[in-house]
């Protein structure tokens, strides 16, 4: 692991509204905390019944499937930024509406079973692309929603984004008041 992944990315790294999220991620090596972080999230993911699965806690609000699907969404499209920025590519990256992807992926189509098995295998594979990058790949910058971010940064976001909404599950769907 790089010791650049041990240390929070600094506020100049990401744009105000991602700090959110990476003020979520403990100290310490940002990969492990991916990995353990999957554990923990397959854990509480595979104690929901696919009954449940379809449940939202307000009629505006997405289902549980839809909740794990943009999860994976994001995390593909961080890691695509990731990726792009530690080879150096410059051209910057457009942002994506992530209701507008919710409205067009038939999550509460899908098993509950398979939206698992996808978030598993996508973060597996990203872990497995986290630790190959360099110290110098970590360092690089990219546009990205019309914002300069880093590529550490992005790693960081990906970690407090999924324990963003792993808390909302637990928080807002899956409580004892919601059963």
């Amino acid at each position: 692991m790089s010791s650049s992944l041990a240390v929070r990315p600094s506020t100049t790294e990401y744009a105000p509204y991602y700090g959110r999220y990476i003020s979520l991620v403990p100290e310490g090596d940002v990969l492990q905390t991916l990995s353990s972080q999957l554990e923990e999230t397959l854990s509480l993911l595979v104690s929901i019944s696919e009954a449940r699965a379809g449940y939202r806690y307000a009629t505006d609000k997405w289902s549980i499937k839809e909740v794990i699907g943009h999860v994976v969404d994001s995390e593909r499209i961080f890691a695509y930024r990731v990726l792009r920025f530690a080879r150096n590519d410059k051209a910057p990256i457009e942002g994506f509406d992530q209701d507008e992807f919710a409205r067009n992926s038939a999550f509460d189509e899908r098993t509950l079973a398979d939206l698992v098995e996808e978030l598993d295998h996508v973060r597996r594979a990203n872990l497995l692309l986290f630790r190959s990058l360099s110290a110098e790949a970590l360092s690089r910058h990219g546009i990205a929603s019309e914002v300069d971010v880093s590529v550490r940064a992005l790693i960081y976001i990906i970690a407090g984004h999924e324990r963003h909404h792993m808390e909302v599950l637990k928080t807002r769907y899956l409580s004892n008041d919601n059963l």
